[in-house]
């Protein structure tokens, strides 16, 4: 075990990818191809051949015989499009054809006013990413408006909801960043013109008030700088989801106040519900009010049922798409509009969905991925937060949490984790407990599904509520050198092996093997992972995990600290947790070596 190099940090300069590097990413290399890249690197490691400039891909070493296998082929589920043409017999059935002058679209002076922008732009080479293909990314959220501006001296008060200066363009500046922790996609703001000025609920730097779907937010850039972040992001072999909102536009005022000419191409009434404002009791109580009511006084909530609303819709996804290369899709207020609309918007867009369902109750939650593709886990998320948040949580109802969404979800692997976003509360505003925090972050990136982590997670950023959560990024200096950048990196890391290595991993089911009043342990695939919920003030304590699958007198790393171990003659392991921090170990046999790119 002497010559175990745990972690070697080397800088390379980033070029186009190459070919054989998208064939690991993608998870398509052959066995043979893995062997050849493995001596290769074991010649790099002694010395004996340099690395190919521009490599930027985690290489890992490991026995031949743990990699040599096929990837069985994954069928791709197929919906039938019945969907819209239901809602067009439906429609007519109940007697709208007299009144289609308000329901359908006609011609319009405002078709001229307001081109469809993104019809007119040449598009980017399409997407060949297929949804099935997000199960192996981990994604890095980001509000565009407070990632990278142009002045990076710029104020920016959280409290004020104002635009604060983050752009496109600042986003590449600062993909190394990112890439660097182990990241292969990232989530952004939405993309479309926004309604403009303050209001008494601040402006639209966020993204969730649209007023021009056809038209991209000036604020962040134009639609060249867009095609360049999709262009640059594919050159490093990541992925590119763009935030997007069907259920309402954005307002200025009351109701009655809204002046709809400036929706496009909604622009009349006729494409909105009546106002109605959705009361707390009607999340339980009534879908409907949920579906057709708004938001707040300002959003007029779209009516979805409408067949050129339909249409629209449809047409508008698969050009956003097309035009800026965009692989995959994040739904906003999902539960907000109808079941029914789905299927065919989804179909459109012809990427992958992940739709947010802003609910906890997995029996309400887990049937609208019968819609989409995926959705972002709050079911487990709820209990993420019990668990971690005080030494009180129940780690046991942690565990049951795990094992009912995946009872309960159409596919667990396709579901969004997270432990922060900027609807809710950061962490540490619950706890100001790094090592904790550690816990939390890891298991959001190794328990199952695909890891999402919000920007300000790396820098132990503790905003609240919205809009305290909303923190400028500049501020912090875009530090490499926090605890909390290198647990994400090393977490990413080790998945991203696993990722490249095992056709079995991504979609194996996590096993609970431990849990105590303070602990859970759980494996995944070939990565048992141990997390701890006492916090940096904890007393050493030893745990024996007698089910995790190692073989008896085993050696073992672990991956954080890269402290040796050894198993006993009957295959456990006494695993020693001093200061709350979590652990991370790998089944392999034998000793493996990890290159990284910082």
């Amino acid at each position: 075990m002497d010559n175990v190099v745990c972690y070697s940090w080397e800088k390379r300069a980033r070029t186009e990818p190459r070919e054989e590097d998208y064939a690991m990413a993608t998870r398509e290399a052959t066995p043979d191809y893995v062997v050849q890249r493995n001596e290769r690197v074991k010649k790099q490691s002694e010395g004996l051949e340099t690395k190919p400039d521009g490599y930027d891909s985690p290489i890992l070493v490991v026995k031949d015989d743990d990699i040599m296998h096929k990837h069985s082929k994954q069928k791709r589920r197929r919906r039938l499009g019945i969907v819209i043409a239901a809602v067009v017999i439906v429609a007519l059935a109940a007697g709208l054809g007299g009144g289609l002058g308000s329901r359908m679209r006609q011609n319009s002076t405002s078709d001229a006013s307001n081109p469809k922008l993104f019809n007119a732009t040449t598009p980017l080479p399409k997407s060949n990413v297929r949804s099935i293909d997000w199960r192996g990314r981990s994604i890095y959220q980001i509000v565009t408006d407070r990632f990278n501006p142009s002045n990076l001296t710029r104020p920016c008060n959280t409290a004020n909801r104002e635009y604060c200066g983050g752009t496109w363009r600042g986003i590449i500046d600062k993909l190394d960043y990112i890439q660097n922790m182990g990241f292969t996609a990232i989530w952004i703001s939405p993309v479309t013109a926004q309604r403009n000025g303050q209001t008494g609920e601040g402006e639209a730097y966020h993204g969730y008030w649209q007023q021009n779907i056809y038209a991209v937010n000036s604020h962040f850039g134009t639609i060249s700088d867009l095609q360049a972040l999709s262009t640059a992001l594919h050159a490093r072999n990541m992925y590119l989801m763009v935030d997007v909102v069907v259920n309402h536009f954005g307002g200025v005022g009351n109701s009655s106040e809204v002046d709809y000419r400036k929706m496009y191409p909604f622009d009349s009434r006729g494409y909105f519900h009546p106002y109605c404002e959705i009361t707390s009791e009607d999340y339980h109580s009534d879908q409907t009010a949920v579906e057709q009511c708004w938001l707040t006084a300002s959003l007029p909530d779209v009516d979805t049922a409408n067949i050129y609303v339909i249409q629209t819709y449809s047409d508008w996804i698969k050009s956003l798409v097309n035009v800026f290369g965009v692989d995959g899709l994040r739904i906003d207020t999902v539960r907000h509009v109808e079941k029914s609309f789905w299927p065919g918007f989804k179909s459109a867009a012809g990427v992958f969905t992940l739709g947010e369902v802003f609910d906890g109750d997995v029996a309400y939650t887990c049937p609208y991925q019968e819609q989409l593709d995926g959705l972002l886990n709050y079911p487990l998320y709820y209990y993420v937060l019990q668990a971690f948040r005080d030494t009180d949580g129940s780690m046991s109802s942690l565990a049951f949490a795990l094992t009912t969404v995946l009872d309960s979800c159409r596919d667990p692997s396709l579901l969004g984790a997270f432990s922060e976003n900027h609807d809710v509360p950061r962490f540490l505003s619950q706890r100001n407990d790094v090592h904790v925090q550690m816990n939390v972050i890891t298991f959001t990136i190794l328990a199952g599904g695909i890891p999402i982590i919000y920007q300000g997670q790396e820098q132990g950023f503790f905003g609240g509520q919205d809009p305290s959560n909303r923190e400028a990024l500049w501020n912090s200096e875009y530090s490499t050198k926090t605890p909390l950048y290198s647990v994400i990196a090393s977490a990413n890391e080790i998945r991203n092996h696993e990722v490249f290595s095992s056709s079995e991993y991504l979609t194996a089911n996590t096993s609970v093997i431990f849990t105590d009043d303070h602990h859970i342990a759980l494996r995944k695939g070939q990565i048992v992972s141990l997390y701890s919920n006492e916090g940096i003030n904890a007393t050493r304590f030893n745990i024996t995990l007698t089910d995790a699958g190692f073989q008896r007198n085993q050696p073992l790393i672990e991956i954080l600290t890269c402290a040796n171990s050894t198993t006993d003659a009957k295959g456990s392991l006494i695993v020693s947790v001093q200061q709350g921090l979590p652990q991370l170990r790998n089944l392999y046999h034998g000793p493996f070596v990890v290159y990284m790119v910082d």
